[in-house]
């Protein structure tokens, strides 16, 4: 039996960094990571009619290239653990960052459609292991102190990296005189669209080189003179460093390895709170979300909105996304993650409901009748507002504390996988729904917004002010 015996204090609970700035510049440089998430997840939104003109393909096929990263996420996701375990997390990073330029170079020059998807996939084994890496060595370089505001980073890197995507996607644009595919120094524009995210990839492995090793990693390798180090530079000198080094090794061997056998029940398959975070997960991105940022641009050009305005509507919707999410991270702590995904399940609900009614009118002349077109405009707008300041945060907060110390790793790897498997769905299936009927395609996601409510009134327990201790 592992002794529970504690070891001495050191003082780690009060430390404060000699230069809080140097901690910063560390969160920031592995959070560079989850900028590259969110702008690779959602730069193809600026490509999909170009690639559906080039390659002269339907809905379904279209579909497939752009949900195909999907596939990759969940495979980086599922091995990134592994190989930070293996061989650092500063190395994990370095690999995430080569995949990440790679495949914006291949998506850029690619010969075939099949290999613009294999590009796709290289990049979202990016995706899935910066998802994962990035958190975790944040989490593991930061103070106690500041953990809660410096794990928020790679969030906030997330919505600006899909923000930036979509104003460097307009900028494009405008370079091609509004034509995806008009030629900006013998490439497409697309081309560029994808291409252009090798500077911030090629930045991410530079700055890999400049941050230290995670200091649990290095003591798991017998490097506890190299932690030490570590731990002085980011926690402060006044920390008793071979005490806050038997803190992490008692810590380590208390840890219990979550198996999948671990999240077994004997009626349903998984334990009851396994699936409440699974049913999260889904719920999540069954309201369509990544519609609003994998398939905007092409959206509006359906229902008439020339490619310049499109462009711009999508940028202008990832910096509601920004300003949404940096209101759940204020109110999270403060009004509970409860009332939070309420709140935006109604107010997400109503604006679906609203861009239903608005695409259900007749095209005139190519368009939406004016009325209808901003009705849709504005709803869009309020909808990921809405998911933002609520299920956008909300859920990977819930997920983190929900679950039992000892089965929370795997459940959250469960969850984690329904949520990309739920977002390859909506993302596969847009394109053939909406050439069906796209007011019956947000009819859907209405329904599933709606739906969403009761399911937290009678599934979903408040986490707010509990200790991890206390969960299950």
């Amino acid at each position: 039996m592992t002794s529970t015996a504690q070891p001495p204090a050191s003082g780690a609970r009060e430390a404060h960094p000699d230069h809080l700035g140097h901690v910063i510049f560390i969160t920031a440089a592995a959070a560079m990571g989850g900028f590259l998430f969110g702008y690779d997840s959602s730069v193809i939104n600026g490509a999909v009619e170009a690639i559906r003109h080039r390659y002269e393909i339907g809905p379904g096929t279209l579909a497939q290239v752009i949900a195909v990263a999907l596939v990759g996420c969940a495979i980086g996701a599922a091995v990134a653990g592994r190989i930070a375990d293996r061989i650092g997390r500063i190395r994990c990073i370095q690999i995430a960052a080569v995949l990440f330029t790679v495949s914006a170079v291949g998506s850029a020059l690619p010969f075939a459609l099949w290999d613009l998807a294999m590009w796709r996939v290289v990049g979202g084994f990016a995706i899935g292991m910066a998802s994962v890496i990035g958190p975790a060595y944040i989490a593991e370089v930061s103070p106690a102190a500041y953990r809660g505001r410096l794990g928020s980073f790679q969030q906030a890197a997330i919505v600006i990296g899909i923000a930036v995507s979509q104003l460097v996607n307009y900028g494009i644009l405008q370079l091609a005189d509004g034509d995806q595919r008009g030629e900006i120094a013998g490439l497409e524009a697309w081309q560029w669209m994808l291409g252009v995210m090798v500077v911030p990839a090629v930045l991410y492995g530079l700055l890999s080189f400049a941050i230290p090793e995670s200091p649990r990693f290095l003591i798991s390798v017998g490097r506890t003179d190299k932690a030490k180090e570590v731990l002085a530079e980011v926690e402060g000198h006044n920390v008793d460093l071979d005490a806050r080094v038997r803190e992490i090794e008692h810590a380590m061997r208390r840890e219990h390895k979550s198996t999948f056998r671990d999240l077994l029940g004997s009626r349903f398959g998984f334990l009851p709170i396994v699936w409440v975070g699974i049913g999260l997960s889904v719920f999540q991105q069954l309201v369509g979300i990544n519609v609003a940022f994998y398939y905007s641009a092409t959206l509006w050009q359906s229902v008439g909105v020339n490619p310049e305005s499109s462009f711009f509507y999508s940028f202008t919707t990832s910096i509601i996304n920004i300003v949404g999410t940096v209101i759940a991270m204020v109110l999270v702590d403060r009004v509970g993650r409860r009332p939070l995904a309420l709140v935006g399940s109604a107010g997400m609900a109503i604006a679906l409901a609203f861009e239903a009614w608005a695409f259900s009118a007749d095209l005139v002349g190519g368009k939406l009748p004016t009325t209808q077109g901003i009705v849709a405009l504005i709803a869009a707008h309020v909808f990921v507002l809405f998911f933002a300041l609520s299920w956008g945060v909300v859920v990977w907060v819930f997920l983190g504390e929900m679950f039992p110390n000892r089965i929370r790793a795997a459940a959250l790897g469960v969850a984690a996988s329904a949520q990309w498997i739920a977002n390859w769905v909506i993302t596969a299936s847009f394109p053939s729904l909406a050439d069906w009927n796209l007011s019956g395609t947000y009819v859907i996601y209405t329904v599933f917004a709606v739906l969403s409510i009761p399911f937290v009134l009678k599934f979903v327990k408040e986490t707010k002010g509990k200790a991890l201790e206390e969960m299950g």
